[in-house]
């Protein structure tokens, strides 16, 4: 199970509907033992695409000082689907860099937005159960 407190989960979709049209993205942090969110960095998408998403590298590195100066560890990677459901595309699996990363998809293609989590290892996918925690 991964968790992920209310108000990050808050922050991570109002960053997604602020991207619109383009997907959103960014990186969050936590502690390498736990499967919780303890830190969210919303990134810019360098891509600038509704199709596909690419982290700005400076950000990335900022975030990751960041948190390690607060004792965390980037432990994944979230993004938008803007008009599909949240599960990764084979662009999205092509391009997953770390097989110990969570990687989050939030899908604003109904009216209320999901948000789905998933560990792809050698390209293959696996859910993973998330809970919003208070």
């Amino acid at each position: 199970m991964f968790k992920i407190p209310q108000s990050i989960a808050d922050e991570m979709v109002a960053h997604c509907l602020q991207g619109l049209p383009d997907e959103a993205c960014g990186l969050f942090a936590g502690t390498s033992e736990a499967n919780e969110v303890a830190v969210l960095y919303p990134t810019q998408n360098l891509a600038h695409s509704a199709m596909i998403y690419t982290v700005d590298p400076l950000a990335h590195l900022k975030a990751d000082r960041d948190a390690e100066k607060n004792g965390f560890v980037i432990t994944g990677v979230f993004h938008s689907h803007t008009h599909t459901e949240a599960y990764p595309s084979p662009t999205d699996v092509a391009q997953a860099p770390d097989p110990s990363w969570h990687y989050v998809i939030v899908s604003l293609r109904d009216r209320s937005p999901s948000i789905r989590s998933y560990r792809i290892v050698d390209q293959v996918i696996t859910e993973e159960s998330v809970e919003i925690t208070t």
